[in-house]
Formats: C-alpha cells, sequence, structure tokens
C-alpha cells in the first residue's frame, strides 16, 4: 500500500469533517479523536449495518447496553485488576514510557537513545471514584471491554427472554484502557467504541460454531465494501492466547502502516461464566430442559472495532482519479456507509428562482434520505467537494429547469449525468439507493 495514504486521509478528514483532534484549540490531548458531521454519519451508518446484521437479521442474538461503570468486584472476578497491565519501561532522559514487547530487549530509547529503566507492570484500566469522598473504598474503574456487561446479565436473558442454546448477545459501547499507543491515528486510542457478540454455546459445538462465525464475520467486512485483498484471518498461536481462551483467529486490514487487527474472534471457554458464579454467590449455569443438564456454557466472542472499521473503510475507500488535467479525490463507499446520499447544488446561486427550486427539492429529498443543500462556490468545485466526502448522487438545478422541471443527475464513480423530471426525482433516487 501506499506509504502516503495515512496522510492523505488524515489530511481529507480534517479538511472534510471527518475527524478532528480532540481539544484543538488546548493543544488537543495525545490519540483523542472527534468526529466531525461526516465522521458522525459514518460511524453511525458502520454500527446500524452491524446491529442489522448481527442482531437484526438473526433470531438467536439479543442487544443490550449495559453500563460503562460497574461494581469493582465484576474486575476482580474477571481477572482484569491481577493481569490486565503490560510491562513497560521509561526513558530516563526524555521520560517518554515504552511497551516492552515494542523494545525487543534493548535498553536504548527509541526517541533519543537515552537509558531505560527496568520494564515494570502498569495495570491498563483507568480508576476513578463514585461519590464524594476519594478513597479505597469508593474507587471504581472504567470499564476495559463491553463483555463484562453481557456475562453478568447473562441469567436476566435467561430469566426474561428464555432463549435456548445457541444464543447471543450484542452491544456496541465504549471503553477505556490506558496504553501507550503508537500513533496510527485512530486505529488505537485510550478510549474506543467496541461491537462485541458473546455467543453461548454447547461446550461441544464450540470448535464449529467458532469457525462458522470467522466465517460470518469476514463476510460482513466484504458486504461493506472492502477490498478482498486488503483482508486476511490471523489465527493465534498458543503462545498469543489469552488465559482464558482455547483459540482465536484474528480479521485483519492491511492498513498503510501493515497488517493489523480489526475484529478477533474467541473461544473463552466457559472462564468467564464460572468465574463470576464463584465470586458473586450466584449460580450461572444453563438448565436444558430437554436434557435434564445443568452446565456452563463456553463462549464464542466476535469483538470489532468501530473506530479501527471506519478508518479501514476510509482508507480502502480512498481513490484519486486523473479527469483531463485535474486530480479527482472521491471516497467510494458504499450507498448504506456513505454519509450523504444526495447533494443539491445551484447553478447560479445569483438566481432566486433557481435557489429557492433547489431549496425545496432538498426539502423534500430530506424525508426519506441524508441531503444537503450546497451553494457555496461553482459547480465544478462542488462536485470535487462531494466526491472527497463520498455523496452518491449530486442533483443540479440550472436555468434550464426553470422551463423543463427537470434536474441533471450525476452519479458519482462513474460521472455519468442524466437529466431527470423533479416530480419523479425522490422515485429515481430511492430506487438507486434501493
Amino acid at each position: 500500500m501506499n506509504e502516503n495514504l495515512m496522510d492523505k486521509v488524515v489530511s481529507l478528514c480534517k479538511r472534510r469533517g471527518f475527524i478532528f483532534q480532540s481539544s484543538g484549540i488546548y493543544g488537543g490531548l495525545s490519540n483523542t479523536w472527534d468526529y466531525g458531521p461526516y465522521g458522525a454519519e459514518l460511524k453511525n451508518n458502520l454500527k446500524r449495518s452491524w446491529w442489522k446484521s448481527v442482531v437484526h437479521g438473526r433470531d438467536d442474538v439479543y442487544g443490550m447496553d449495559a453500563a460503562i461503570l460497574m461494581n469493582p468486584r465484576v474486575w476482580q472476578a474477571s481477572g482484569h485488576v491481577e493481569n490486565f497491565f503490560d510491562l513497560k519501561s521509561d526513558c530516563k532522559s526524555c521520560k517518554k514510557r515504552f511497551k516492552a514487547e515494542d523494545l525487543k530487549g534493548s535498553r536504548k530509547c527509541p526517541e533519543c537513545g537515552g537509558e531505560l529503566t527496568e520494564a515494570r507492570p502498569f495495570n491498563l484500566m483507568f480508576k476513578t471514584y463514585q461519590g464524594v469522598v476519594e478513597d479505597s473504598t469508593s474507587a471504581i474503574y472504567l470499564r476495559p471491554e463491553t463483555a463484562q456487561g453481557m456475562f453478568v446479565n447473562f441469567m436476566n436473558i435467561l430469566d426474561t427472554r428464555h432463549p435456548k442454546l445457541p444464543f447471543g448477545l450484542a452491544q456496541i459501547g465504549k471503553a477505556f484502557r490506558n496504553e501507550i499507543t503508537p500513533g496510527n491515528f485512530t486505529f488505537r486510542t485510550r478510549e474506543f467504541e467496541q461491537m462485541e457478540i458473546e455467543y453461548f454455546v454447547r461446550p461441544e459445538e464450540a470448535d464449529k460454531k467458532l469457525d462458522e462465525w470467522v466465517e460470518t464475520r469476514f463476510n460482513w467486512y466484504l458486504g461493506l465494501g472492502i477490498k478482498k485483498d486488503n483482508l486476511r484471518l490471523r489465527p493465534h498461536g498458543k503462545e498469543e492466547l489469552a488465559h482464558y481462551a482455547k483459540a482465536c483467529t484474528d480479521i485483519e486490514y492491511n492498513f498503510p502502516f501493515g497488517w493489523s487487527e480489526l475484529e478477533g474472534i474467541a473461544n473463552r471457554t466457559d472462564f468467564d461464566l464460572k468465574q463470576h458464579s464463584k465470586a458473586s454467590g450466584q449460580e450461572l449455569q444453563y438448565f436444558d430442559a430437554a436434557t435434564k443438564e445443568k452446565f456452563y456454557p463456553y463462549i464464542i466472542e466476535p469483538s470489532g472495532g468501530v473506530d479501527r472499521s471506519v478508518l479501514a473503510l476510509l482508507v480502502d475507500a480512498y481513490n484519486e482519479e486523473k479527469v483531463k488535467d485535474d486530480m479527482r479525490v472521491v471516497l467510494k463507499l458504499n450507498k448504506d456507509l456513505a454519509p450523504v446520499k444526495v447533494a443539491v447544488l445551484p447553478l447560479l446561486r445569483n438566481r432566486p428562482e433557481i435557489v429557492e427550486l433547489a431549496k425545496s427539492i432538498t426539502k423534500d429529498l430530506k424525508k426519506s434520505m441524508v441531503t444537503v443543500y450546497d451553494d457555496t462556490g461553482a459547480i465544478g468545485k462542488l462536485y470535487r467537494r462531494q466526491d472527497e466526502v463520498g455523496t452518491l448522487y449530486c442533483v443540479t438545478v440550472d436555468v434550464q429547469s426553470l422551463e423543463d422541471k427537470q434536474v441533471t443527475v450525476r452519479q458519482r464513480d462513474t460521472m455519468q449525468q442524466e437529466r431527470v423530471p423533479v416530480d419523479n426525482l425522490k422515485n429515481y433516487l430511492e430506487e438507486k439507493l434501493r
């Protein structure tokens, strides 16, 4: 992949309102980002696609939304308090901190060449306090993953929805990890959003269900329009597996900085339900009425990152095309993900009747599709602006439109234009977007 591609995508994101540096007017905050108007739309479209696929499109997965703040005993039971840490070294000269695994045994600072301290363990969880007194009795954590909220609600789902195995829980939510980030834009941040499924199965079916979910999740990314050559599956070696996992396969994307994880699909075995049963005193076994068995289900966990997926989509959709003597930048996002479906553009903004018709068309289209109105430049500049944000169709209202009641519809990818009657415009676009 083009090494300059990341710089181009970052520039586009800032220039066109996809992603901004958080707290920018104060110098920013390291690895913290805000999503602007187009970025928020893209992110929400991605989450809607995921929810539609794994919750609305299936009969065996239920959606939920657990709280970010949880009883601290949850994190003791899950092993996060004891095991969720990185080994890190500090530079005695420049004071920067580095992961031991990234140093590969070196005792020299990769930034300034200074001497490094011995590696020490640092817990990755953000600690805060609940209530007005800040002491050890009021300490709680921002969740480092969304999964535990689904595990501790396992019995609530059994009691209210009465599902039969296999079944799953799904949620989208924020998580927080106080880790060193490599600076690859939004790929790894301390505050991030996860799309997670916890799928409960009989132990003897776990291997088969893991393979099924790997295939399902890989195909979902292909369905988003991501190029197949930029995706691959990477099974974990035994030395990579978390202490609770029997197996795990990553779906990786070929970012400009190399192959990196989009989503991991793991077999967590029965570790989590056993741990929470033991720590809480509440029995979390599943009772099979048909066989009269009582057991702890195994858990298959597809866990993907919203922010990483958005970044992959932006990189994958970025295209530069030579058009005559000009270079056209276009985001070829698929129709479900594109932040804006239609832009309405008056050819002459100094003609009130043209502006009035264009605004009337915009108002009508907004009822059924995401539509914007723009009259802040010449028509060529407006086309280029909409290409850069991935707008699927541009509707141009010109002088002739006042006479024949037709407008010009331009398609993003081909740039082909077609005259369409105003009365039929909504039906025409709805058919194209369907």
